[in-house]
């Protein structure tokens, strides 16, 4: 088992061997995990297995509610070892866990199964030569796997970019590679976070942790660019995918970021239209970067758009953010909001123009007798001033309503 995961998700044989000799020191498991408590290589059981260990060598990861109990001790800001309690409930012993840094950055965490949360002085400095050895190997492999996802980084952000030169030139460099695929359909998707500046490294590692899973898949192609606070994914597909496949695409990519960060980094996700070949990719990243708005702004969305539904929405949310403020609601809806009685006529309002106006499924979705929607309607189009049959003045409320959606307290659309 122990091989299996560690050609999942490998460790370098040169970190396996300093995790095997400082286990055999110990008589104790020893495991590293990267800085999202997912292994990346691990010792032998020394029968002080526990039931996360086991899952973990059997899944290729601990299961989510362990992955939330470490990262709520704040493992990840600790600047020197501590323990963590073991929990019955979750089957896990208590573990000395060590930070393991380099200049700073945190790269990945030691940790050792400690029953009796008791270690010797010996066993303690045998650890931390360990520890100080391992961050060492796993700076230098870091340097090597930064290079590699900055190279993509850049691939994909010229890919996406305006300049139609530099996207053809990106092209061709990605075939050369064998990073792209001959796949006619292109989906971007943008993720976005807003985190505190001191956890800014564990945001781009959780982006990168939440997007990687979907760069090979049965169905899809993908290259990622994560900058800090927001990562863009493209995917290259031999058809379309489904709607149904999109939803569960991103609801899986915020379950992964609420779980190794927590609700407060307050993810969104924007996803782009589908296109038929790889010049479009820029096109589907601009309505990516529209649908990353819509979510932050609309909490029906909850906090994940897509270009394809979005509707009229998708022409006001390209509005420059300082031109989107109340100055653009007609003034025929705000009079109607100032009258009294003022909500009930416009969620009249809302919800005869959503129904297209018809009066008998209007009346059905409010539960009202058709003529006390008459009188609703007479009521509305005297204080507005304006003709509910006429389409134009239909569309100029409709519009309305929907900027007083996007300007709802506490929706605000920076992506």
């Amino acid at each position: 088992m122990t091989a299996r995961l560690q050609r999942a998700r490998p460790g370098s044989p040169e970190l396996q061997a300093l995790v095997d000799e400082l286990a055999e020191r110990l008589g104790r498991s020893v495991a590293v995990d990267d800085p999202l408590v997912r292994m990346v290589c691990t010792s032998r059981h020394f029968g002080d297995e526990d039931r996360v260990r086991i899952g973990t060598l059997l899944q290729g990861r601990a299961d989510n509610a362990t992955i939330r109990y470490v990262l709520a001790q704040g493992v990840t800001q600790w600047s020197r070892a501590g323990f963590i309690d073991g929990r019955d409930d979750l089957g896990l012993l208590p573990r000395y866990v060590v930070p393991l840094r380099e200049r700073g950055h945190l790269l990945g965490l030691l940790m050792v199964v400690v029953p009796e949360k008791t270690l010797t002085e010996d066993e303690t400095r045998a650890i931390a030569r360990s520890a100080d050895a391992m961050a060492a190997q796993m700076h230098g492999e870091h340097i090597a796997g930064d290079t590699r996802k900055a190279d993509e980084r850049d691939l994909v952000l010229e890919l996406v970019g305006t300049d139609a030169a530099a996207r053809t030139t990106a092209r061709r460099r990605g075939k050369e590679l064998g990073l792209l695929g001959a796949a006619e359909h292109v989906m971007v998707t943008i993720v976005r976070l807003s985190c505190a500046t001191e956890l800014v490294r564990q945001c781009e590692a959780a982006l990168w942790g939440a997007l990687e899973g979907f760069r090979q898949t049965r169905s899809a192609q993908g290259l990622i660019a994560v900058d800090k606070e927001r990562a863009t994914l493209l995917q290259l597909r031999d058809h379309p995918p489904g709607q149904d496949e999109v939803t569960a695409q991103s609801a899986r990519i915020l379950d992964e970021l609420r779980i190794f960060l927590g609700p407060s980094a307050d993810a969104v996700i924007g996803v782009g239209g589908r296109h038929a070949g790889l010049d479009d990719a820029w096109t589907s990243y601009e309505q990516a970067l529209v649908a990353a708005r819509a979510a932050r702004r609309l909490p029906t969305l909850k906090s994940a758009g897509d270009w394809e539904l979005l509707g009229e929405f998708a022409v006001l949310l390209q509005l420059p953010e300082h031109a989107l403020n109340a100055s653009l609601i007609p003034k025929p809806l705000r009079v109607l909001s100032g009258t009294h009685g003022g909500d009930r006529l416009r969620d009249t309002l809302r919800c005869f123009l959503e129904h297209a106006g018809s009066i008998p499924r209007t009346a059905d979705a409010l539960g009202i007798h058709r003529t006390s929607l008459y009188y609703r309607l007479r009521q509305i189009q005297e204080i507005t001033g304006l003709d509910l049959d006429e389409g134009a003045h239909r569309l100029t409320l409709h519009f309305g309503l929907r900027i007083e959606e996007l300007l709802a307290p506490g929706a605000d659309g920076a992506v």
